[in-house]
């Protein structure tokens, strides 16, 4: 089941979802490192 549904998946482009979904993600993983690296400055000072 799985491997047909992939099959079929791949071909087919869901553009704008997938790209606001990557965006999202991208940018909560910046968000992650930018809170950490101020983080880590703060303990420093």
């Amino acid at each position: 089941m799985s491997v047909k549904q992939n099959a079929k998946a791949a071909p087919r482009k869901r553009s704008k979802r997938e790209r606001r979904n990557r965006l999202v993600i991208y940018i909560m993983i910046i968000a992650m490192l930018l809170s950490s690296l101020t983080a880590g400055l703060a303990m420093f000072i």
